[in-house]
């Protein structure tokens, strides 16, 4: 029998975390098979090409394309310095120039005698991949990168902006419900704050002049989103943000609390030091923001399967992702083979959980949850 998907969320204390590290084009890897590293180390480089300027040099100097090469004063491959002159033309018995000068600093990459133009390129662009975690690299990819791998906690949230950044964990919140102002976030420089149920658009910049590196909420408003980014957001992917803070929302949009289980967790790891990406793709080939904390102390002690089961059993921990029971956690209690009429009068394939806080039993249909690993 066909199983219907069913999306994981991962909020475990115990697994194995594996990191492809890659360059966007061919380079040097710094670390060999084996080494240990931590987040911020370097582990390999490159350079992307720089960006090209053309300068019409025969319409500067009102020449034929053909003999734009007889009157350059730099060659391919040369350097050139912004404003410098690179061809020159006399004429009228030599008492008249004309010149044509560099419009950036780079290199002379070509001369054409066809169009009369100079390509001018600008400096390579380093670029730096760095290890991202504290781990082992187990894996190296000749020129392109390595595999870092490390034991210990992840959690996935719904939805978050901004890229890879590493800090300390700080909870500034009582209960996985509270809610703060900006008045209450203290001394965040170089944390990863947990601010509870929801994240305001004036808390995430307070945070961010304060020096916080990563905000994690149950919650945030659309409207506070749209302000931050300066645009509605699409089915693209997020993650490239420049605003200077990543954020990581656990459940969703408007003011939720923090699931239990993911509250808990974080509330065991406070001084630890974190990676966080904020990096999410709705579309097909799933990508959630995560919170990734290497713990020296498992390493070696357990090997969990990067990845989920069969599938929904019977007490499987789910989420529920659709009101009314929207964010609660629960575990499957029932898995009925027959199909189902749901208020909307549609037949679908349901299950039973009870749920963890309440202790009551629901029926839902399998669409609206989501496993959790733990």
């Amino acid at each position: 029998m066909a199983h219907a998907y069913t999306p994981g969320l991962r909020v475990t204390g115990h697994t194995v975390i594996e990191k492809m590290r890659r360059l966007p084009l061919k380079g040097e890897v710094l670390v060999e098979k084996g080494d240990e590293v931590t987040a911020e180390d370097v582990v390999a480089k490159t350079a992307l090409p720089g960006n090209v300027h053309a300068v019409n040099v025969a319409n500067v100097l009102g020449l034929p394309p053909e003999d734009v090469k007889a009157c350059m004063l730099k060659r391919e491959g040369d350097a050139v310095e912004k404003g410098e002159p690179i061809a020159v033309s006399k004429s009228f018995f030599g008492l008249f120039k004309s010149t044509a000068k560099a419009s950036i600093t780079g290199t002379v990459e070509l001369v054409s005698d066809i169009t009369g133009q100079v390509t001018l390129r600008e400096a390579p662009i380093p670029v730096e991949v760095h290890a991202y975690i504290d781990g082992t690299v187990t894996e190296v990819i000749e020129g392109e990168g390595v595999v870092v791998q490390a034991a210990g906690a992840q959690i996935q949230g719904i939805f978050g902006i901004g890229g890879e950044r590493v800090g300390e964990l700080a909870i500034l919140v009582n209960s996985p419900g509270e809610s703060i102002g900006p008045d209450r976030l203290g001394d965040v420089r170089g944390k990863v704050v947990v601010v509870g149920a929801h994240a305001s658009y004036d808390l995430i910049f307070k945070a961010r002049d304060q020096g916080a590196v990563a905000i994690v909420a149950g919650g945030i408003s659309d409207a506070d989103l749209k302000k931050i980014l300066g645009y509605d957001l699409g089915v693209a992917i997020t993650g490239s943000e420049e605003i200077g803070v990543t954020v990581v929302v656990t459940e969703g949009f408007g003011e939720l609390a923090i699931a239990k289980k993911t509250f808990d967790l974080l509330q065991s790891l406070v001084g630890h030091k974190v990676s966080v990406n904020g990096a999410t793709q709705i579309r097909a080939g799933v990508m959630r923001p995560e919170i990734l904390v290497p713990l020296p102390a498992n390493r070696g002690k357990i090997a969990v399967a990067d990845h989920f089961g069969s599938g929904l059993e019977v007490g499987t921990l789910i989420r529920i992702i659709r009101q009314p029971a929207f964010g609660k956690l629960g575990k499957v209690t029932e898995l009925p083979p027959d199909l189902s009429v749901v208020d909307s009068g549609a037949r679908v394939r349901v299950l039973k959980a009870r749920l963890e806080e309440e202790g009551t039993e629901v029926t839902v249909p399998r669409a609206n949850v989501e496993m959790i690993e733990g």
